[in-house]
C-alpha cells in the first residue's frame, strides 16, 4: 500500500475518500480552487494544494495541475473519485507516465468504454443483450431518420460521449426527429466535445438497475449485486436503492454474469458499474460507468464492505479480499441525494450561503455523506449535490421508513432543496410498495408537487409565528430586561390578557399575513419544554393551539386537534419552519415598526444581500399599508419589501437586475399622514 493519496476531487466524494485513507493510515491531499479555498475536504486532509480559479477547466479539470500538486506533495496515488477527471483516459495514462498510480481502471477500457457507440459495439459481440437501435458511424440525418423508423417510435437520442442526461431526446413522431436531432448534437458538443449521436427504442416505464462489478490484477471479477436507480429527474437520479425491489434471484444472477462478461470484455481493474434498462421480463445494456459511482453507499450498506478500500487495495496490487459466493446480502438501503435546486422551477440549481444546516442524527441504520457546513457557500461552479442520505433497514419497508424519518429531521435554510420533493416520494403508496420505473416522477406529478392544503398552510404559519414570539422571549430573558413583558410572570394585566400582533412576510404571497396571539397559558415554554395553549388567528383565521412545547430547535404543538412536530430556527427578523422535509421562510415586522411615529424617519432597507428581480412602484406612486414595493431575490428565495404604512414613494434607489447590499435604501417613503418619512423591511 502507497504512503500518500492525492484525492483529485472535491465535496462530498473527497471526504469520503479521505476517511477511508485516514483509517488505513495514509497520509491525503486535498486540492482546491479559489472557491473552495475554505471547503470541508480541505480541512479534513494533512495537506492541501492551490490549483486555481473558481472555473473547473481551469483547476479541477487541469490535468497537469493535478500531477503538479502530487509531485509537490510527494503522492504516490491518485483518487479521482467521480466526475471531473474519473473518466478521462488521458489523465489515467499521464498518472502512469509520471510514475503515479491512478486509483482507477487502466486507460484502454476507460476509453473501450467512453464512448456509449464503441461499448454497444464490444457488448454486442460479448453476447449481452442490447436495447434495439442504432450505433453507427454514419452521423447524418437521413441515415438516422431510416434508423429511427427501422427502431420505431418513440425513440431515445443519446450523445455517444454522453452522461447526466446531457444529449438526451424523446422523439415521439417523425416530426419532431430533425430539430431534436439538432439540438442533442448541439447540447453533446458543448458538454462533451463530440456531437455523435445513437438512437435507441424508448421503453415505456422501465427500470433502471446497474451491477457493481469489481476486478483486480489477478483474473478475478465478481460482482457486488445490484443496484435500482429508476426514480430520476431530467435522466438524472435522485433515489437509489439495493438490493432492486422484486428482482427473481435467477434475473439477479443473469444480470450479474452479463456485467462480469462486459467488464472482462475490456480488461477491466478496480471498481465500475454496468447499467441496465429492464422491461417486459428483458434486460438491454446501456452503458459501463468505468468509475465509482454516486450511489455506492447502498452497495456498502448490504455487504458491510468499504469500495473506497478494495478500490485502494487492487490499485496496490492487491488481490479482490472475497470470491462470488463470499459476498454478503444483508438487508436493504435506500440513498437520497440532496440538491440545491428548486423543483418548483424545473429543478434550476440554487445558489446562496448555507444560513442554517442540520442533519438527522446518524447510527448505524443511517449514513450521511456531505462536503459543506452551515455556513458553507453554494456557488455556480460546481454540482449543486449538498449530501447524500442512506437509510438501512432489515427489509425495504424498514429502510423506507428510516429513510422517511430522516429527510423529515433534515434542516436546511439559505437555498432551495429538493428535500421536500425526496420525502414526498418516500412517502408515496407506490413508491412504499416498490412499483418504481424510471418515469415515476412525471407519472406522480399531481401528487409530488402538490401545494399544502390551505389548512396546513396556515398550521405552519402558526408554528412560524409561536416561534418568533418564543425568540423574542429567549431575547428579552437573556439581556434581563426589566421592561419586557416577558419579565413578569405573575400573569397580571391591565384591563384586558396579554395579546400580541405583527405582520409576517412570506416569500410566496405579495401581502403580509396579520398575526394575532392571545389567551395565553402557562406562558410561552422556554428549554424546559413546559406546555401551553394559545389562540393564534392568521389573516382573521383563529386556530387552538395547544400542549405547546419548545426544545432547542424544535416545537411540538396540537394546532386544531393535528399534531405537529418541527423543527423552527430564528435570526433577527427572519425565521425557519423545518416541516416534514419542507422548509418555510417568514419575515417579521412588529406592530411598533408598522406604526412608527413621524419622528423616526428612515428607509426601506434590504434584509440581506441579493438582488432586484422586480421593481413595482415608480417615485410618486401612492400606496398603501402592507402593498408590495420590491422584490429581492436573496440566496435564490423572493423576499417582497411591503409599504410599512400607507404614503407615498419619495425615491426608487435600484432597477431590476442591480445587486444590493445588506441594509442598502431600497425605496424612501413619505408617510401621508405625518408628511415625513417612514421606515420599515
Amino acid at each position: 500500500m502507497f504512503e500518500t493519496l492525492l484525492v483529485a476531487n472535491r465535496g462530498e466524494i473527497a471526504c469520503r475518500v479521505m476517511r477511508t485513507a485516514r483509517r488505513l493510515g495514509l497520509r491525503t491531499v486535498a486540492v482546491y480552487s479559489d472557491a473552495d479555498r475554505h471547503a470541508l475536504h480541505v480541512e479534513m486532509a494533512d495537506v492541501a494544494v492551490h490549483i486555481g480559479p473558481p472555473a473547473a477547466r481551469e483547476s479541477y479539470l487541469d490535468a497537469q495541475r493535478i500531477l503538479e500538486a502530487a509531485r509537490q506533495t510527494g503522492a504516490q496515488a491518485i483518487h479521482p473519485g467521480y466526475g471531473f477527471l474519473s473518466e478521462n483516459a488521458q489523465f489515467a495514462n499521464a498518472c502512469a507516465a509520471a510514475g503515479i498510480v491512478f486509483v482507477g481502471p487502466p486507460a484502454e477500457a476507460i476509453r473501450a468504454m467512453g464512448s456509449k457507440i464503441g461499448a454497444k459495439r464490444l457488448m454486442e459481440s460479448s453476447g449481452v443483450p442490447l436495447v434495439p437501435g442504432y450505433h453507427g458511424d454514419a452521423q447524418d440525418d437521413a441515415t438516422l431518420r431510416a434508423a429511427a423508423a427501422r427502431i420505431g417510435f418513440p425513440v431515445l437520442i443519446k450523445a455517444s460521449a454522453g452522461g447526466g442526461g446531457k444529449g438526451m431526446r424523446i422523439v415521439q413522431d417523425e416530426r419532431e426527429l430533425p430539430a431534436q436531432l439538432e439540438s442533442a448534437r448541439r447540447e453533446a458538443m458543448k458538454a462533451f466535445g463530440d456531437d455523435r449521436l445513437l438512437l435507441e427504442r424508448y421503453l415505456q416505464e422501465p427500470r433502471h438497475i446497474e451491477i457493481q462489478v469489481f476486478a483486480d490484477t489477478h483474473g478475478n471479477c465478481i460482482h457486488l449485486h445490484e443496484r435500482d436507480c429508476s426514480i430520476q429527474r431530467r435522466h438524472q437520479k435522485i433515489l437509489e436503492e439495493a438490493p432492486a425491489p422484486g428482482l427473481a434471484p435467477e434475473r439477479r444472477a443473469a444480470m450479474g454474469e452479463a456485467a462480469i462478461r462486459a467488464a472482462r470484455r475490456v480488461g477491466y481493474v478496480g471498481a465500475g458499474t454496468v447499467e441496465f434498462i429492464a422491461a417486459g421480463g428483458e434486460f438491454y445494456f446501456m452503458e459501463m460507468n468505468t468509475r465509482l459511482q454516486v450511489e455506492h453507499p447502498v452497495t456498502e450498506m448490504i455487504t458491510g464492505l468499504d469500495l473506497v478500500e478494495w478500490q485502494l487495495r487492487v490499485a496496490a496490487g492487491e488481490k479482490l479480499p472475497l470470491a462470488q459466493e463470499q459476498v454478503p446480502l444483508q438487508g436493504h438501503a435506500i440513498e437520497a441525494r440532496l440538491y440545491a435546486e428548486d423543483p418548483d422551477r424545473e429543478f434550476l440549481p440554487s445558489i446562496g450561503r448555507l444560513w442554517h444546516l442540520r442533519w438527522p442524527e446518524r447510527n448505524a441504520a443511517l449514513r450521511i455523506d456531505t462536503g459543506v457546513r452551515q455556513g458553507d457557500e453554494v456557488t455556480v461552479h460546481y454540482d449543486p449535490m449538498l449530501a447524500k442520505l442512506i437509510a438501512w433497514g432489515e427489509n425495504r419497508s424498514g429502510a423506507v421508513a428510516a429513510l422517511r424519518g430522516a429527510l423529515a429531521h433534515c434542516e436546511v435554510a439559505g437555498v432551495a432543496t429538493n428535500l421536500n420533493l425526496l420525502h414526498t416520494i418516500s412517502s408515496a403508496a407506490d413508491f412504499r410498495a416498490g412499483q418504481i420505473h424510471t418515469g415515476f416522477i412525471p407519472g406522480h406529478a399531481s401528487d409530488l408537487f402538490a401545494q399544502p392544503a390551505v389548512e396546513s398552510q396556515r398550521q405552519i404559519v402558526a408554528l412560524a409565528a409561536l416561534g418568533f414570539l418564543q425568540e423574542e422571549r429567549n431575547q428579552a430573558l437573556a439581556r434581563n430586561d426589566a421592561a419586557s413583558c416577558w419579565s413578569a410572570a405573575d400573569g397580571w394585566r391591565l384591563n384586558s390578557q396579554a395579546a400580541f400582533a405583527f405582520q409576517l412576510h412570506e416569500a410566496s404571497r405579495d401581502e403580509p399575513l396579520e398575526i394575532h396571539i392571545d389567551e395565553l397559558r402557562s406562558g410561552l415554554a422556554g428549554s424546559s419544554g413546559s406546555v401551553q395553549r394559545a389562540r393564534v388567528s392568521v389573516d382573521g383565521t383563529r386556530l387552538e393551539a395547544s400542549d405547546i412545547a419548545f426544545a432547542p430547535g424544535r416545537v411540538r404543538a396540537r394546532i386544531d386537534g393535528d399534531s405537529l412536530e418541527a423543527g423552527w430556527r430564528v435570526e433577527g427578523q427572519q425565521g425557519y419552519v423545518f416541516l416534514a422535509g419542507r422548509a418555510k421562510a417568514y419575515s417579521r415586522i412588529a406592530d411598533r415598526d408598522v406604526q412608527r411615529s413621524a419622528t423616526d424617519a428612515g428607509s426601506l432597507k434590504s434584509p440581506m444581500p441579493g438582488q432586484v428581480i422586480q421593481v413595482l412602484v415608480t417615485a410618486g406612486t401612492q400606496v398603501r399599508r402592507g402593498q408590495p414595493l420590491m422584490i429581492v431575490e436573496a440566496m435564490k428565495m423572493e423576499h417582497t419589501v411591503v409599504a410599512p404604512g400607507d404614503g407615498v414613494v419619495e425615491t426608487v434607489s435600484f432597477a431590476t437586475g442591480d445587486r444590493v447590499e445588506e441594509g442598502a435604501q431600497l425605496l424612501r417613503l413619505r408617510s401621508l399622514a405625518e408628511g415625513s418619512g417612514a421606515s420599515g423591511t
